[in-house]
Parts: structure tokens; C-alpha cells; sequence
């Protein structure tokens, strides 16, 4: 199947949710979309507001406290939002890798197994039958408890845990999370196979982020060729190919046959409020469709593995954006790249800021 560039944009603003049928619920664009980069909470709360219109950042932390909603380390290091059920599948196939790559750290943090096994004691006693700790507390338990989290050590003690599948971001605790049991907090969680296992995470990548190549999707999971090309032939005839400019990407059946619908003059003209780090910019390696590399410095300054919340028009980044916030109000200013913005597009940026407002309960305005 031959597409052009546009239908390629058309795909990817549909898997994501951007355009076309959106989520009801939070919880919702988690499922589909498998997993939410959330190092950024305030930014990863949006990334699930804007795909599930009208809901508001206080039904993303009812969510958490639900348990509909987790947080955990299922790839690349890096915190996401994940549907509960699915993380331990997830770290059944990443967690090895992760951990590998981090013995020379362990090492110069002089992190040992005596060391992750009494942290992992302590946290547990503490709250074994339904209880949660904040970061701050479980740190001061652990020193109490003669073990030194100094020096990053802390961090690296909760990752550990959190990869091999004893804690999880749970419940809201003021803007962040509490830490919970993964087995008391996630009830029904999915038993898959290793090759079942890697079929579902590219399906499931594909169905939030497709059209997508191969290698984006080993880069997003910082799997292997090898995986991948067993959960392709595995993944079977529930995905298809599509090539753009001589360039083979992948999608699910169930996108390509969606995206036969025309597309309508509002998404045609959608202004879109993306925010930092989001899955639509961070979750590709190869991210040139959407983003003009001209202007890639302009969005990940330095390179320094920042992103800043963009303006989207048409599936493409066309500026960035900063907002002040005041007790009632939030101001947006938009930062385009190489073009101001037309009357059209600011007209559809303000009703996105007035969106955003209700998102926080505040009133929303472009400055």
C-alpha cells in the first residue's frame, strides 16, 4: 500500500487521537495508546486531557487513585503512564535489558543485592495490606532503617523495585504519586507469553502511534531487530504495511480501515495544544514527518532530551508554546518557528487555550 506524506499525518493524528474519534476517559487513551511518557506529571496529564475532550486534570488524578491508571519504568528508563494490567507483560520483556545496563552504575553507587533485597523488605513491611508511602517518606524510611539513599542511591533503589515488579506509582499524592505493592494495587494483571508478549507490545504501539517504521518501534522500546520480527510474524494479519516516499511503515488493519473515512473541513484546520514530551513528537526516532529538523533545536533545545510543548497544524509542528499561570488563569503565548500564525489558526489556538483552562480549571487566554 503507497500513501503520501499527508495520509501518513492523516494516520498517526488519528492513532494518537488528535483527530477523528476520541476517548472518553483518561484511563481510555492509556489503553489504546499502551504507554504515556510521564516523567513530566503536569505534562503527561495533558497528553491524556487533550485526547479525551472535556475531562479535566482532577479526572486523571481520580483515575490514579482508581488504580484504572499506573506509573512505572516499563522502557527506556523512563516514566510513562501504562494501563494496569499490562506492565508486568511489559516488564517481563524490558526489565532484563534495563537492569543490565545499569551494573556499572550499581557498582560506583556501591548498590548490591544484600542492599535491594533489605529495601525491598523494609518498603514492603511498611505497607503490605493496602498501604502507600510518598517518595519523601519511603527515603526517610530507609535511612532510618540504616539504608544511605544519598547520591541518587534512593532513586536507583525504587527503579530497581519498580522493575522487577514489587512497587508502582499508585494513587495521587498532591501533584505526584504514592508508592504501592504492584501485586496488592494491579488485581487482574495479563499473563502473556514471551512471543504473545512481543505481538501485543507492537500491536498495541502501532494502534496509539501507527503509521510507525520497525525501527521506531525498537527504539521506543529499546527492544531487539530480533523481537521485532518475531512479533511481526506473530502480530500476523492483524497488521499492514504502507510505504511513503520509499520508506516502509507499519499500522494495525483496524487504523488503515478507519482512516478510509474522508477527512472532515475541522480536522482539516484542527490547531492542536500538544504538550511536552508528548508520544505524537517523543515517540518515534525517526520524528521528520512531524518535525521540520530545521526546527528540531527549537523543540528539544541543545539536544538535552527536553521537549517543549508544541503547536501542531495540519499533523506538523509548526511552533512551540509557554504558558504563566496565575490563581484563575492560565496565559498561553505561542512561539511559531519560520511563519506567524494565520487568523484561522490563532482563532483555533485560543478555543485549544480556553480548553486547556478548563483541563486545570482555570480560565484560558493567548496572550
Amino acid at each position: 500500500m503507497t500513501a503520501s506524506a499527508a495520509d501518513l499525518l492523516r494516520f498517526r493524528l488519528l492513532a494518537h487521537g488528535l483527530e477523528g474519534p476520541t476517548e472518553s476517559s483518561p484511563s481510555a487513551v492509556v489503553e489504546r495508546m499502551l504507554a504515556v511518557q510521564a516523567q513530566d506529571f503536569g505534562a503527561a496529564c495533558w497528553a491524556l486531557g487533550i485526547r479525551a475532550p472535556g475531562t479535566t486534570q482532577q479526572d486523571v488524578l481520580a483515575e490514579l487513585d482508581a488504580g484504572r491508571i499506573v506509573r512505572s519504568w516499563p522502557m527506556r528508563g523512563t516514566l510513562h503512564f501504562v494501563p494496569p494490567a499490562d506492565l508486568g507483560w511489559m516488564l517481563s520483556l524490558t526489565t532484563e535489558r534495563m537492569l543490565a545496563g545499569l551494573t556499572l552504575r550499581h557498582r560506583q553507587l556501591e548498590l548490591e543485592s544484600p542492599d535491594f533485597i533489605r529495601a525491598r523488605d523494609v518498603a514492603t513491611g511498611a505497607i503490605a495490606g493496602g498501604g502507600s508511602i510518598s517518595r519523601a517518606e519511603l527515603l526517610s524510611l530507609w535511612e532510618e532503617n540504616g539504608i544511605a539513599t544519598t547520591g541518587q542511591r534512593g532513586y536507583h533503589l525504587i527503579y530497581y523495585l519498580a522493575q522487577i515488579g514489587v512497587l508502582v506509582w499508585g494513587p495521587a499524592h498532591k501533584t505526584q504519586q504514592s508508592l504501592v505493592l504492584a501485586e496488592e494495587w494491579i488485581a487482574h494483571p495479563r499473563r502473556l507469553d514471551h512471543d504473545e508478549a512481543l505481538a501485543e507490545f507492537l500491536v498495541r504501539y502501532l494502534t496509539g502511534h501507527g503509521p510507525a517504521t520497525l525501527k521506531d518501534f525498537v527504539w521506543w522500546t529499546k527492544g531487539t531487530v530480533v523481537g521485532t520480527k518475531t512479533a511481526l510474524a506473530v502480530a500476523g494479519d492483524r497488521l499492514r504495511s504502507l510505504t511513503v516516499d520509499g520508506v516502509e511503515y507499519w499500522l494495525t488493519s483496524e487504523l488503515a480501515d478507519r482512516a478510509l473515512a474522508p477527512t472532515t473541513a475541522a480536522e482539516r484546520a484542527a490547531v492542536v495544544l500538544l504538550p511536552g514530551f508528548d508520544e505524537y513528537i517523543i515517540g518515534y526516532q525517526i520524528r521528520g514527518p512531524v518535525l521540520d529538523p530545521a526546527h528540531a533545536d527549537l523543540v528539544v533545545p541543545g539536544g538535552n532530551g527536553v521537549f517543549a510543548p508544541v503547536v501542531l497544524a495540519r499533523g506538523r509542528a509548526v511552533g512551540t508554546w509557554k504558558r504563566t499561570t496565575t490563581a484563575k488563569r492560565v496565559t498561553l503565548a505561542p512561539q511559531p518557528f519560520s511563519r506567524p500564525l494565520t487568523a484561522g489558526q490563532l482563532t483555533r489556538l485560543d478555543r485549544g487555550a480556553r480548553a486547556y483552562g478548563r483541563f486545570l480549571g482555570l480560565t484560558g487566554t493567548v496572550a
